[in-house]
């Protein structure tokens, strides 16, 4: 076994010298063969050694019993030990996942590398659960070698050379009794099926593993080839369905669904291919994505302008936008992007978008909706355009410019000059 964890931490580069590796520790068979085989790798490898044990408070005095165990077995050998502790309990993935969970938030918190003791075994059983749930190339690839400061550098190992191991080198260790309960579906797997399996191939794990390392790196390859943004909607269509799903898949999680379903990529290609350019799209844990027209984004809540008058003189600042807004009585005609002279009619209110409202531009009088959506402003943002009104009805929008039918004639004509806050 010190052979294939030694030739795995090369082949993988886990470990440089001079790092500060931390052993999680539960007491179980893997983690103590795990911990001596780091134990006498030190010197190979030139780094330094420590163990974490963390207690998920789930199994009372046999927890307690554990932790123990690790506390004798770390003093043993002069190994520092961290302790976590927490009160587990199953959150909506269940009990398994929440006791993960936070035990991999406790290794967050520390400064070394940790070493995990998943084996062969392990990944094998990881790539059927994933085959089993319909996964795709990145599931069938297993468990990571290396993720961020997590380090696994005993998947080429198989539980057979865990047992051979710790008798060679006469190490004991304890059992969680919760491993023979069949309430968890990796126990079920690896009581029931495995074995069946292992009565075709008695190699399975191993060749398992390996498959789904060799499966990993055609994953690694496939995601170099993607660009660091969500390409245009125009774009993923063009794209080789098996780029454009983990474009979309990646999108999913950015957005906080870190576990997205066929049925979730199917709705959001839905979306791509919509014929209308403002579609939205509902999933789970409330997030909602809209179509811009070429963009896809996730879906941001706008609360539309609360009207308001514009005095004159006087000036009008709308933080929401990051606009203010001046009137005063003009003295020159002015007609620019964010200036112009307009008459009015009564008072002067600055409110959003309303039903019926119609402007006239070079090339002849729109709806303001119409002239919004020719512009590809989404639907969503429409609201927040500021629109400048008075008693005879539109007067001028903001970055579109002037009502021209307010810009001509005789009346009481005002400066209108719209500028960021600053």
């Amino acid at each position: 076994m010190i052979n294939k964890v030694s030739a795995f931490i090369r082949k993988e580069q886990l470990i440089a010298p001079h790092d500060r590796i931390c052993c999680a520790l539960s007491g179980g068979a893997d983690s103590v063969a795990l911990f001596f085989a780091l134990y006498l790798l030190q010197e190979k490898f030139q780094f330094t050694l420590c163990a974490v044990h963390f207690n998920h408070g789930l199994r009372g005095e046999e927890a307690e019993r554990d932790q123990a165990f690790a506390e004798e077995l770390c003093a043993q050998y002069g190994v520092a030990l961290h302790i976590g502790r927490a009160q587990v309990v199953a959150g909506d993935k269940g009990l398994e996942a929440a006791a993960r969970d936070a035990r991999y938030a406790f290794f967050d918190t520390l400064s070394e590398k940790v070493a995990t003791a998943h084996t062969a075994d392990d990944n094998a059983e990881t790539v059927l659960m994933h085959l089993i749930r319909g996964s795709g190339l990145k599931g069938l690839g297993g468990i990571a070698p290396k993720r961020g400061k997590i380090i696994r550098p005993m998947l080429t190992v198989t539980r057979e050379d865990v047992v051979a191991f710790l008798q060679e080198y006469s190490l004991s260790h304890i059992e969680d009794s919760s491993n023979a309960s069949d309430d968890f579906f990796r126990n079920r797997l690896r009581h029931r099926l495995m074995p069946l399996l292992k009565q075709e191939n008695p190699c399975l794990s191993e060749n398992l593993s390996q498959m789904a390392m060799r499966l990993r790196q055609d994953e690694l390859l496939i995601e170099g080839m993607m660009e660091e943004k969500l390409p245009s909607v125009s774009r993923l269509r063009e794209l080789h369905p098996a780029l454009r799903t983990r474009y979309l898949r990646r999108f999913l999680a950015d957005c906080g669904l870190t576990e997205a379903g066929a049925e979730h990529i199917a709705l959001l290609e839905g979306l791509l291919y919509s014929d209308n350019p403002s579609a939205t799209v509902h999933l789970p844990m409330g997030i909602i994505l809209c179509r811009n027209y070429d963009r896809i984004e996730l879906k941001k809540e706008y609360a539309p302008i609360v009207p308001r008058v514009l005095p004159c003189p006087g000036l009008l600042d709308l933080p929401e936008q990051g606009i203010r807004i001046s009137c005063t009585p003009a003295t020159e005609p002015r007609r620019t992007f964010d200036c112009f002279t307009v008459y009015v009619e009564g008072t002067l209110t600055v409110r959003c978008r309303q039903s019926g409202d119609v402007m006239r531009l070079q090339g002849g009088s729109k709806k303001l909706k119409q002239i919004l959506i020719d512009r590809k402003i989404p639907a969503a943002e429409r609201s927040v355009i500021p629109v400048l009104a008075d008693d005879r009805g539109l007067v001028a929008v903001w970055g579109i410019g002037a009502n021209l039918d307010r810009t001509e004639g005789t009346g009481n004509f005002v400066e209108i000059r719209f500028s960021s806050i600053s």
